[in-house]
């Protein structure tokens, strides 16, 4: 597994044709489809899940975080997401879907902070499962070659650069505050499950809008603009996306 990974940047620098590359690949970093779709069904099976994708993704918030840091956990519930939908557990199994958070946030710990001891033991017991190290150690290998080995998952971080840079700014104060409330949108909305279904591109540039709306309200027709005439979104995809995010209130 390769080191030195962040959000933000998930493919090393050498690499090119960036952000053209993350466009075309960023659907091969998401949930299927039919996971999504079955999440927003009103019925007794989807609330089941539901209820199912909430115990696990606390499995998840238990993983220890030097600094409170929010992005282990954010890349652990897209490991879960993307395994669960591959259909390779029965999700109505809770004791195998928290053996898979777990694994999920381990993977993410490794991932992220590569320099830190893995706090295997903080998480080898929830609630009235206890996992050995060594079947949670099969599970990361069951999870990433269910992943195809993308660990370096392409978020909606990893677009956050390239969508300010279409924006005129004044200063860098100015940028550094809109990236930030921007960051915290894209964290929140991660439990919307209506979200799920949209591209990451489309919900960091949704949750640009979101952020500019609230603190830049005179340029935000400029920065919807500058967003909407990019050649990679689709302008429905990006309305759609941008209204879930208003009724859901994760904004506020």
């Amino acid at each position: 597994m390769e080191l030195e990974f962040d959000l933000e940047n998930p493919f090393p620098p050498s690499d090119q044709n960036l952000p053209s590359m993350l466009f075309e690949i960023e659907t091969d970093h998401m949930p299927l489809q039919s996971y999504t779709q079955t999440l927003l069904l009103d019925s007794a099976d989807s609330h089941m899940i539901s209820t199912r994708r909430r115990e696990a993704i606390s499995s998840i918030l238990r993983l220890p975080r030097k600094d409170d840091d929010p992005f282990v956990p954010y890349l652990a519930i897209n490991y879960m997401d993307r395994f669960v939908s591959s259909q390779r557990i029965q999700i109505r199994k809770l004791w195998m879907l928290k053996l898979a958070a777990v694994s999920c946030a381990l993977l993410a710990f490794k991932m992220l902070r590569p320099d830190c001891a893995v706090p295997v033991p903080h998480l080898q017991e929830d609630g009235d499962y206890i996992f050995d190290s060594f079947t949670i150690k099969r599970m990361e290998v069951i999870i990433l070659e269910a992943l195809q080995w993308r660990m370096r998952s392409i978020n909606p971080f990893s677009f956050l650069n390239y969508y300010i840079s279409l924006f005129e700014f004044d200063g860098r104060p100015s940028i550094q505050a809109l990236k930030h409330r921007a960051t915290e949108i894209i964290l929140k909305s991660q439990n919307e499950i209506k979200l799920l279904g949209f591209k990451p591109s489309v919900i960091c540039a949704s949750s640009l809008l979101c952020s500019a709306q609230e603190l830049f309200p005179l340029q935000f027709t400029c920065f919807r603009n500058a967003i909407s005439t990019c050649s990679y979104v689709n302008e429905e995809d990006l309305s759609n996306c941008y209204n879930v995010m208003q009724e859901a209130g994760i904004e506020s």
